[in-house]
């Protein structure tokens, strides 16, 4: 099944996972050991404009006091994950910083617009990490592509990106105020994403200080390798462990060949066909062991348009796109993953 986030796991994801650990410790610290210090991570907007108290816009923007925000939040930052992967980390981390500094300013915009309109005194807002967090919905949303998984009665179609917005609903409605933070996060997206406003360009991360977080922090969160072995179901017959194994090796030959492929690139066109001859036009071992005399040429399977029209949406090529599904035997999900992670 072809999913949204890819796999994986948190491997090229450094700022991703300690975005997922540390206000996820201290979310628990000051829930379950040190309540009393909660009121030093509220985030009270009347306490920031009349007494000037600007570190609340640090403490009360980064931590949530709510365990189910928390809960929340974190599987929401595995998910939008693979935005650190495509991006790569300072440009990931320029999106995170740029949409948190918007996201305070529509926070003060939202909030006087409201009180001002229907009269409401309007205090503090819920904690946490959230702005950012509804801000990465613009990209998810104009740039991963909805795949259909399954349908509901025929008639409701469940999608790879089904879950990730059940869980930004769940989100918005764990508080009374919190739709105006997941309002400030969209506006600050789609502000720092807009080519016309071009904000990326103001707001980011400076090189030298990526450079130094790269080298003190980037080790002690980045996760290992995974590895690609599985094992093989007990109920499977001879043929399908066969099969499965060609997938495996199938698929380790495409990754462990990268850069070969990216050492050969000529004129921005991969020649696939070089690098990843399909397993699908090779003998099968196992069988000629058996049938020495005997072998089938099969010719190439069929692309789906469909298919290549997703990876085109994702910015691939369609050169790319249509040799990846070749080599891949017109997989989508190791097609997708290949491209995504290199």
């Amino acid at each position: 099944m072809f999913t949204s986030t890819g796999s994986s796991g948190l491997y090229k994801a450094p700022l991703s996972k300690g975005l997922l650990i540390i206000p996820s410790i201290f979310s628990l610290l000051l829930a379950l050991l040190f309540q009393h210090y909660q009121k030093f991570f509220t985030y009270n907007l009347q306490a920031v404009k009349e007494e000037f108290q600007i570190w609340r816009l640090l403490c009360g923007r980064t931590v949530c006091l709510d365990l189910k925000d928390t809960f929340c939040s974190s599987l929401l930052i595995y998910n939008f994950r693979i935005f650190e992967r495509r991006y790569g980390s300072r440009k990931f981390s320029s999106f995170l910083l740029g949409s948190w500094m918007l996201s305070v300013m529509f926070d003060f915009v939202l909030v006087e617009a409201i009180e001002y309109s229907f009269d409401l005194n309007i205090n503090s807002l819920p904690s946490g990490f959230l702005g950012p967090v509804f801000a990465l919905f613009v990209p998810f949303y104009t740039s991963i592509p909805r795949v259909q998984v399954t349908q509901i009665l025929g008639q409701f179609s469940i999608t790879n990106k089904t879950l990730v917005y059940i869980l930004g609903l769940q989100l918005l409605t764990s508080g009374s105020y919190i739709w105006i933070v997941a309002l400030s996060g969209l506006i600050s997206g789609m502000c720092y994403s807009s080519s016309l406003l071009k904000v990326y360009r103001i707001l980011c991360v400076p090189s030298g200080i990526a450079k130094i977080f790269a080298r003190t922090l980037e080790p002690i969160f980045t996760s290992a390798e995974p590895s690609n072995e599985f094992g093989v179901g007990m109920g499977a017959t001879i043929d399908i462990q066969r099969q499965q194994r060609m997938e495996l090796l199938d698929r380790q030959i495409l990754i462990s060949q990268v850069a070969q492929m990216r050492r050969q690139r000529q004129g921005g066109i991969v020649n696939w066909n070089r690098f990843f001859p399909p397993l699908r036009h090779r003998p099968n071992a196992n069988y000629l062991d058996n049938h020495p005399t005997v072998q089938e040429a099969r010719p190439p399977a069929e692309v789906s348009e469909e298919q290549v029209a997703r990876l085109m949406e994702m910015g691939f090529s369609r050169v790319d796109a249509l040799e990846a599904l070749r080599a891949s035997n017109n997989d989508l999900n190791v097609a997708t993953n290949f491209l995504l992670q290199h």
